[in-house]
């Protein structure tokens, strides 16, 4: 059952083990203000802290996943109001929970760093990624440039950044930057489906794994080896660990096998 709650530009639908938060000024076609992103950090925050979710789900209001960085906002600000516009994806970038990105429209620029920002994008046919950065004569901020590097590899980056072309959802797919493309009526199904084995399992558990595998990226095998075996100790103690081989053990007894 769907638990439903608005952080003002920001609605949020509570799920088992999961939530769905979705950007909600369709009108501005989701853009991210000041205001916008203030209302996205509290929300990441209160999910973390209610301690009820493995995992969310972000996407945006129809016609949009997200416009981008409010404009107005954006050339009149100064560093520190910068850094607030960039809150809100950053926010979702630090997130220990299990973040997708269903992007269901346009993701313009900073929209673009928002589904960057998640562990896992998922686009529907009508998405399109598009950094216009360069015809705005405006240079990447936010942490663009890192997130499309590690999505694309180099040349993918250049690119996008420079070839100025959109990237339709079955093309997002294709090069990667999109784990998959589906039909826009079966976007959010599927991100639902998606989050549903992290949903199910110990929020500690998840969190952890999570934390292990951004680690790998930045280390040698036998680091790794050395972190894995210390987390897999500490999961093997839990009671999630023991009921789970406890039921295992009985279907293998049951089925006679």
């Amino acid at each position: 059952m769907a638990e439903a709650g608005a952080t003002r530009r920001i609605t949020v639908e509570r799920h088992s083990g999961f939530a769905v938060v979705v950007l909600d000024d369709p009108g501005r076609r989701n853009a991210l203000s000041l205001e916008m992103s203030s209302d996205l950090t509290e929300a990441v925050s209160a999910l973390e802290e209610s301690g009820e979710v493995c995992a969310f789900i972000v996407t945006g209001a129809p016609p949009a996943f997200c416009a981008g960085a409010d404009l107005g906002q954006l050339g009149s600000a100064d560093e520190d109001r910068l850094r607030a516009i960039y809150a809100g994806f950053e926010r979702v970038v630090r997130s220990p929970l299990l973040t997708v990105a269903a992007v269901n429209g346009a993701a313009v620029g900073a929209g673009i760093n928002l589904a960057l920002a998640c562990d896992v994008r998922l686009a529907a046919e009508s998405a399109r990624f598009d950094t216009r950065f360069l015809a705005l004569g405006l240079h990447p901020g936010g942490g663009h440039s890192w997130m499309l590097e590690r999505a694309l590899t180099y040349p993918g980056a250049v690119a996008m950044l420079f070839g100025g072309e959109a990237i339709p959802g079955a093309e997002a797919e294709r090069i990667g930057l999109a784990h998959r493309c589906v039909p826009d009526d079966e976007l959010l199904e599927t991100a639902e489906a998606f989050v549903a084995t992290a949903a199910a399992a110990p929020r500690e558990l998840v969190a952890r794994m999570k934390a292990t595998l951004s680690l790998a990226r930045r280390s040698s095998y036998d680091e790794a080896l050395g972190h894995e075996v210390t987390e897999q100790l500490w999961s093997t103690g839990q009671p999630a660990f023991a009921e789970r081989l406890a039921m295992l053990r009985s279907r293998i007894s049951s089925s006679g096998r």
